[in-house]
């Protein structure tokens, strides 16, 4: 089921993530967030960069508690907790911060 923005379509698979990874952009997290009814704040920029600079280097999207572990390591304690995670991703920080991301679905996400 594409998404279109900016007069672009992008192709998603019937869960909503990217088809094609290398087409991602802000304006697509944007849309996809709007959907879900999230206004994208600098919190959820700062998980959402994380999370493409972690797929660039592992190849992988982090399961929860891993990703909860490196933005922890990362961007500090105060931001590296499930509670703080679901405040911004409601339906599920690994899964919903990875789409917003234009990366696949974490391993270990039903």
């Amino acid at each position: 089921m594409p998404i279109e923005v900016n007069g672009k379509s992008f192709e998603t698979d019937e869960e909503g993530y990217l088809a094609d990874l290398s087409l991602w952009e802000k304006d697509l997290a944007t849309a996809m967030a709007k959907e879900d009814d999230i206004d994208l704040t600098d919190d959820h920029w700062d998980i959402i960069n994380f999370l493409r600079e972690y797929y660039e280097e592992y190849q992988i999207a982090p399961a929860v508690r891993v990703l909860t572990k490196a933005v922890g390591k990362k961007l500090g304690k105060d931001k590296g907790n499930s509670k703080y995670l679901y405040e911004l991703f409601p339906y599920g920080p690994g899964k919903q911060a990875c789409k917003f991301a234009g990366l696949p679905k974490p391993t270990g996400c039903v």
